[in-house]
């Protein structure tokens, strides 16, 4: 027996056993077959399993028919494996959130940005760390920094704090240091090209960067280069901006644990900085760049912003052009900024959004309507909306296992439940502060009810079958084991990708039928709203992600048992982040969180006292 094919197959049957599956995917015989080695032949018994395991019943006149069938099928199953296939190949089916009767501004308006306040020169250059895009940008346009300068700064900082937060996979120095000379020749010719201009900024190494690596912070693909760069990284070239790093992600999109390690959170480096853009929310908080680049296709942005205490948005699925990307999932799939100030995500995504059509690859998904910024739109003209359901929860009491139990975690001490209890409080508070906080700007709340939540929502068939197939090759290669978890764990890419085979094309098409309801139900709850409040935890997660609705990810406090900060979002209509976001830009000017920065040289010298 082939020893490699033997090993593969023993990480397999360990993977589904942990599951507590096996005997449902791969009853009786045809189990006990895959456990001895054999070649498994087509039976009627076989063929009773399936039907089983699919929730119908063959007629036992017919079963010899339906093996014959099945045999052709296993046919022109096998031709399709060996058909080459890149992750970036797309499928036919095209997703689009936009639903029929829908209709979108169609008039190209100037941005307006609203008044920046005087921003002072600096003493030192790194007096301007934590500034915004704005105020970085109107000290680049007035020349009293350069970007030469800034960049050496930014580059500096990623190298001495790297160590403790863990979050460059590959630095771009060369290419950075030319773009920022470039950025200064063409300032003092007169060539300024907005906002962007001159200002360092860190990609998710899910972009291709021509002449760098794009590893996808997996060991599988740590040497990988892509001969190209990403629409996004070319329309920020095209804006002055600076790449000067690619930065960390969890392995293939998920978590914040790759190949370098665990990247950190920098209010707290004992833990990390959640995922999947790790990097950019860590980089971003610390810091280490002006703005980042992440992806999100279930809280990838949203839960990292989050956790570091920056502002994250997260467009409307088509807004970004992801060619150049990797894809996890084509039907979820989004790019978006991660800034300090929520005016900067507007600036950083009007330099990315809309089709590419100068590559004849573009992905096909990209929506085609314009982004008009006016951050002095008045608020009074906003209809918004709040989850009732989704602010009452979070005065729910744990209980004895944590916020749900969860599968088989440990009871928490009660110092734990203590500490637990308090922070939840402290988050319930900070929440219900933002309901007041709006009516005291003038705005009216009305509660609104969020659809139920389908029963595969999350991490469901949108996500885990078409990761499965854009990792098809990795897990047919044997490749994958590259990412095996130390403990056996049955949520790691390798195990979703395996269960993935196993997920029924029926029912996958069936729950994408669900999803259409839904995508109605959600636009229905929209139609007498423009934005619509919420915490950022809950179901509002899975199904915005699942109906393509944008969200921005705001500071909303800091907890006191531990300093680390809490986060709100505001949810948009298809297409509606201007409105999203004016309000949400108000609500940052008027509370300020943002402004509070970590203290990093505390803690590396903490970390330098310690070790």
């Amino acid at each position: 027996m082939n020893t490699t094919l033997d090993a593969q197959r023993r990480r397999f049957l360990a993977a589904f056993s942990t599951l507590g599956i096996s005997s449902t995917l791969l009853p009786g015989l045809l189990w006990a077959k895959v456990v001895s080695g054999e070649a498994v032949t087509i039976t009627p018994e076989i063929v009773d399993h399936a039907a089983e395991l699919a929730g119908i019943e063959i007629p036992a006149s017919d079963r010899d028919q339906i093996v014959r069938a099945m045999e052709g099928q296993m046919r022109s199953l096998d031709a399709v494996r060996k058909m080459p296939l890149l992750n970036s190949d797309p499928p036919a089916l095209i997703f689009s959130p936009v639903l029929p009767g829908m209709s979108f501004e169609t008039a190209r308006r100037p941005v307006r940005l609203a008044p920046i306040p005087a921003v002072a020169t600096p003493k030192r250059i790194e007096d301007v760390a934590f500034y915004s895009v704005r105020q970085l940008g109107e000290l680049i346009r007035t020349k009293r920094i350069s970007s030469v300068a800034l960049t050496t700064m930014y580059l500096e900082r990623l190298r001495r704090y790297d160590p403790m937060l863990h979050f460059v996979i590959t630095y771009t120095d060369d290419r950075a240091m030319a773009q920022a000379k470039e950025a200064d020749r063409d300032l003092a010719a007169g060539r300024y090209r907005g906002p962007l201009h001159g200002i360092p900024w860190g990609a998710k190494d899910l972009l291709a960067a021509k002449g760098y690596k794009t590893t996808w912070g997996a060991q599988p693909y740590e040497d990988q280069v892509i001969d190209q760069d990403a629409t996004v990284v070319k329309r920020l070239d095209a804006a002055g901006a600076v790449l000067i790093a690619k930065l960390s992600l969890g392995a293939l999109a998920q978590n914040d644990v790759w190949f370098g390690g665990r990247t950190r959170n920098p209010w707290k480096p004992s833990a990390g900085s959640s995922g999947s853009s790790a990097g950019p929310a860590s980089a971003t908080s610390a810091g280490c760049v002006g703005f980042s680049i992440g992806s999100e296709t279930q809280g990838s942005i949203s839960s990292p912003s989050t956790v570091c205490g920056v502002t994250g948005l997260r467009p409307t699925f088509g807004r970004v052009d992801r060619n150049g990307a990797m894809t996890l999932s084509w039907s979820q799939d989004k790019l978006g900024p991660l800034c300090r100030t929520v005016e900067d995500c507007m600036i950083v995504l009007h330099a990315i959004y809309g089709p590419d059509r100068t590559d004849p690859n573009a992905d096909r998904t990209v929506l085609d309507v314009p982004l008009n910024w006016d951050a002095l739109m008045p608020l009074h003209s906003l209809r918004v909306g709040y989850i009732k359901a989704a602010f009452d929860q979070e005065n729910a009491a744990p209980n004895a296992n944590g916020r749900g139990g969860g599968r088989g975690g440990r009871a928490m001490t009660d110092e734990e439940r203590a500490a637990f209890a308090k922070s939840r409080a402290e988050q319930a508070k900070y929440d219900h502060d933002v309901l007041d906080v709006l009516r005291g700007m003038g705005v009216k709340l009305t509660a609104v009810t969020l659809p139920e939540q389908p029963p595969f929502a999350g991490y469901g068939p949108a996500v885990n079958c078409e990761a499965g197939a854009a990792f098809d090759s990795l897990t047919r290669s044997g490749r994958d084991k590259l990412m095996e978890a130390p403990v056996p764990n049955p949520s790691t890419w390798p195990n979703t990708f395996r269960v993935a085979h196993f997920y029924p094309a029926v029912d996958y098409l069936n729950a994408d039928r669900i999803r259409l309801q839904l995508m109605h139900q959600m636009d229905a709850m929209f139609k007498d709203f423009d934005v619509v409040v919420t915490p950022t935890s809950g179901s509002q997660l899975a199904i915005t992600n699942l109906t393509g609705h944008p969200a921005v990810i705001l500071p909303n406090g800091f907890r006191s048992v531990d300093g680390t900060p809490t986060s709100i979002t505001f949810l948009g209509k298809l297409c509606g982040e201007e409105k999203m976001c004016v309000l949400a830009r108000a609500y940052q000017e008027k509370t300020g969180f943002h402004l509070k920065h970590p203290d990093l040289d505390a803690e590396l010298a903490s970390s330098r006292a310690t070790s």
